[in-house]
């Protein structure tokens, strides 16, 4: 089965177009080393919670929205190679143009081997 990596951010609603164009150019870095699937997702119904929320998780602020994201991989070697190869890869190194564009310590990420996975027909 196939191996996960979860993201869950808090982004500046105004930076919406810039984080699409960001992720959009990042997204074909992490398939070049050998993710198979990204996907990033704005939340546009993210409901708080009682005892916690994806809002709390990353401390969301007034004016930011919840974007989840994922990156899904052949297996967890293949995506502990791709993330060396991403680290070392000068196209993905910070850039000061693009440093308001997120709070990196707001996101909390992690990775997950695949239990299930039902494929439905399209819609």
């Amino acid at each position: 089965m196939s191996y996960v990596d979860g993201y869950v951010l808090a982004v500046p609603s105004g930076n919406r177009e810039r984080y699409r164009a960001m992720a959009a150019r990042v997204a074909k870095i992490f398939v070049e080393h050998g993710a198979l699937r990204v996907v990033e997702n704005w939340g546009d119904d993210v409901p708080g919670g009682e005892r916690t929320d994806l809002k709390r998780a990353v401390a969301l602020r007034e004016g930011e929205a919840v974007v989840f994201s994922w990156v899904e991989w052949p297996s967890r070697e293949a995506r502990d190679r791709g993330n060396e190869a991403i680290a070392a890869d000068p196209r993905l190194q910070p850039d000061a143009a693009d440093a308001d564009i997120l709070d990196p310590g707001r996101m909390i990420h992690g990775g997950f081997a695949t239990i299930v996975d039902e494929t439905g027909g399209k819609a």
